[in-house]
């Protein structure tokens, strides 16, 4: 059974899989001040996201890793 913790993360790595963000728009998007319900951060810890600054970009941006690929392939 998935927890609604869970089905936000879902939700999240759903919204990164057209690719990648900027990362002021990810945290504006997604970043929550309820400790409970902190679904960025289960992303990153989980490996699930990854946040990266390409060569010459002027800002760092936000994208989906393997592993949360193979998170949103899972069955619920």
């Amino acid at each position: 059974m998935e927890t609604s913790v869970d089905s936000l993360t879902r939700d999240l790595l759903e919204w990164l899989s057209g690719g990648p963000r900027p990362y002021s728009e990810t945290m504006e998007a997604w970043r929550t001040s309820c400790p409970r319900l902190d679904v960025w951060e289960q992303a990153l810890q989980a490996g699930y996201v990854r946040r990266y600054q390409a060569p010459g970009a002027d800002r760092p941006s936000v994208e989906l890793t393997a592993k949360g690929q193979a998170f949103l392939g899972q069955r619920h």
